[in-house]
């Protein structure tokens, strides 16, 4: 898939609440809640215009009783998709729009993806370094084949400021 790099947009806040409300018609109980997350979660953040849902449930394996469900809805389903105890559909095809990755409550993922969001949130400066670096990446890379894997470090990098982050904020409440 051909890397689609775009300037923050309003639009992705509605496109995910339009998403959680449908998606609760389908999975009804299953549902503890949905969370927005990934760049075109952070206010400012240049992103690929493809927005990261986080689906939080009681049972994961539950979730794989409605694959067929969401095939005959449009979507692909991934299974784990590289991510133990994930599961991964992804709506829009070619021209994709969403990435829904259904966590059980208790996945250790969930509060990785939603320290990071928080973090950038609050922190504009990286905000900053981080879209700088997507777009010179961009430059470089036209797949997203090689471009996800060519950020992983400097996401991690982040993620260990978001821990830290977390801890000292933990240490000063």
């Amino acid at each position: 898939m051909k890397v689609r790099l775009t300037e923050y947009s309003a639009n992705w806040v509605h496109m995910f609440k339009n998403e959680a409300q449908f998606l609760e018609t389908i999975f009804g109980e299953e549902l503890i809640r949905c969370e927005h997350f990934g760049s075109t979660s952070v206010y400012g953040m240049k992103a690929k215009p493809v927005i990261d849902m986080m689906c939080i449930v009681k049972d994961i394996k539950k979730i794989d009783t409605y694959d067929e469900k969401m095939k005959t809805l449009g979507y692909d389903v991934a299974g784990e998709w590289g991510i133990p105890g994930r599961r991964l559909f992804r709506k829009g095809g070619e021209n994709r729009t969403h990435h829904i990755h259904f966590y059980q409550f208790d996945n250790p993922q969930i509060e990785r993806h939603l320290l990071l969001r928080d973090y950038l949130r609050l922190h504009p400066e990286e905000v900053g370094r981080y879209s700088r670096f997507k777009e010179d990446l961009a430059q470089c890379f036209e797949n997203t084949s090689e471009y996800s894997p060519a950020k992983k470090t400097f996401v991690q990098e982040l993620e260990q400021k978001a821990l830290q982050w977390f801890d000292q904020t933990q240490k000063e409440s």
